[in-house]
C-alpha cells in the first residue's frame, strides 16, 4: 500500500473515536472538486506501511481507531493485509471508499477487518461520468451499495455538493438510489486545495436550501445529516 501521509491524531473522521488518518495515494476518480489532489497519482513517497505501523505502536491506548482514506484505498491489492496489521494492534477501522471495488469491500466485511464503511456517492447514476470525470463501471457502484446495506455493520453514504454539478432533482434520485440505507451526510463544497481551481468562486446551495433536500431525502433514509 502506496502511503501518502499521516494525520496524527482526529476527533471529527471516525465517530465516537479519536483517530489517526492514513492516507493512500492514487486514485480512479478525478472529480474536479477533490481536496486531495496531491494523493491522485500513485507515486512513491517518503512514508512507508511500515512507518504507520511503527507510529501506530505508539498509539496503543491512545487513540481508538484508524482512518484509512485516500485516494481511493481499494486499489491497493494488499490492503487486507495491511488492516490485519492495524487490527492486531487492536484498533477498530473506518474505510474511506468510491465504491468501485466490490469484491475487495466484500472481502473486508466478511474477514471482519473494517468496522465502519464511508461511501462517497458523487451523484445520480447516470450523471457520474461529469462528476467523476470518467467513464466507470456503474454495477460496481451499485454492488457496493448493496453490500453495506446488508452488511450488518456500521456505514455511512455522503455526497459532496456543489451546485454547478447536482441540481434539485438529483438529490431525489439519490434518495431513491439509497432507499433504505441507515445514514446519508450532504457535505457542503469547500474551495481549499481543490483539482480544478476554476471552482474556487463557485456560489453552492444556501443553508435552508440543504435543509429542504436534508429533509426530502429523510423520507426515504434512516438519518440524513449535513456537514
Amino acid at each position: 500500500m502506496i502511503i501518502g501521509g499521516i494525520q496524527k491524531s482526529s476527533l471529527i473522521d471516525f465517530p465516537e473515536k479519536i483517530s489517526a488518518i492514513i492516507f493512500t495515494q492514487g486514485c480512479n476518480f478525478r472529480c474536479a472538486y477533490c481536496h486531495n489532489p496531491e494523493l491522485l497519482q500513485s507515486k512513491q513517497t517518503d512514508f512507508s506501511f511500515a512507518n504507520v505501523i511503527d507510529f501506530l505502536k505508539t498509539r496503543i491506548g491512545k487513540l481508538d481507531g484508524v482512518v484509512i482514506t485516500g485516494g481511493e484505498p481499494t486499489l491497493h491489492q494488499d490492503l487486507a493485509e495491511c488492516l490485519a496489521q492495524i487490527k492486531n494492534l487492536g484498533f477498530a477501522i473506518k474505510l474511506d471508499t468510491n465504491g468501485t471495488n466490490p469484491l475487495m469491500l466484500k472481502n473486508l466485511i466478511e474477514k471482519g477487518l473494517v468496522d465502519y464503511v464511508a461511501m462517497d456517492i458523487k451523484a445520480p447514476i447516470e450523471k457520474y461520468p461529469d462528476v467523476i470525470g470518467l467513464d466507470i463501471s456503474i454495477n460496481k457502484i451499485l454492488e457496493s451499495i448493496d453490500i453495506l446495506k446488508n452488511s450488518g455493520i456500521e456505514y455511512e453514504f455522503r455526497t459532496t455538493v456543489l451546485k454547478k454539478f447536482l441540481c434539485e432533482n438529483d438529490f431525489e434520485k439519490i434518495g431513491e438510489l439509497l432507499n433504505g440505507a441507515k445514514k446519508y451526510y450532504l457535505q457542503k463544497f469547500v474551495s481549499t486545495k481543490i483539482l480544478d481551481k476554476s471552482l474556487e468562486n463557485e456560489t453552492n446551495y444556501t443553508d435552508d436550501e440543504f435543509e429542504i433536500f436534508a429533509q426530502n431525502l429523510n423520507k426515504k433514509i434512516q438519518y440524513v445529516g449535513i456537514r
